[in-house]
């Protein structure tokens, strides 16, 4: 679990990093560059700045359910790579129904959203999660259906390979 935690951390730190670059690169800026070499290390200083950050719970605020909220939405996240298989021995959990528990749990993070919003007693930050878990079902419902398209064609292209018939 420790490694999986390790690989997905670093994969972001490496996207997050592209994303800057490249965004950088289209708006003609430098992008980071002083955090380490090429500016490497600039995720790494975020992520500690975001650590060290002072967590402000507002006074009205449920504070269990508004520190549950992030939690909640994060969880998943690390938990879906454990059915990611990353090479053909390279299996954590080998499951039947793999793609249906990855869209279950990508299912959990509006609720986390939500939570976080309705949590902090502020009907502005309860507009902003609504608005939040809206337009992450709104990515999540056509990624779902492209991916069940695509399990769906190679399941019935899998039977008919089974079967013997020509495809």
């Amino acid at each position: 679990m420790g490694f999986v935690i390790l690989g997905a951390t670093l994969g972001v730190l490496v996207v997050v990093w592209l994303e800057r670059k490249i965004s950088a690169a289209a708006q003609q800026r430098i992008g980071p560059e002083y955090a380490g070499p090429l500016g490497v290390l600039q995720p790494v200083a975020d992520g500690l700045k975001l650590v060290f950050k002072e967590d402000i719970v507002p006074a009205q605020a449920d504070s269990v359910l508004f520190t549950l909220g992030p939690i909640l939405v994060v969880i998943p996240v690390f938990l879906s790579y454990l059915i990611v298989p990353f090479g053909q021995n390279l299996v954590i959990t080998d499951l039947n129904i793999g793609i249906f528990i990855w869209i279950a749990l990508s299912s959990i993070a509006p609720i986390g959203l939500l939570m976080s919003g309705y949590a902090s007693n502020n009907k502005y930050s309860l507009l902003g999660g609504l608005r939040a878990a809206a337009q992450s079902i709104s990515y999540e419902i056509p990624l779902a259906f492209a991916v069940l398209a695509i399990v769906m064609n190679c399941r019935i292209h899998c039977r008919t390979l089974s079967s013997g018939e020509p495809s």
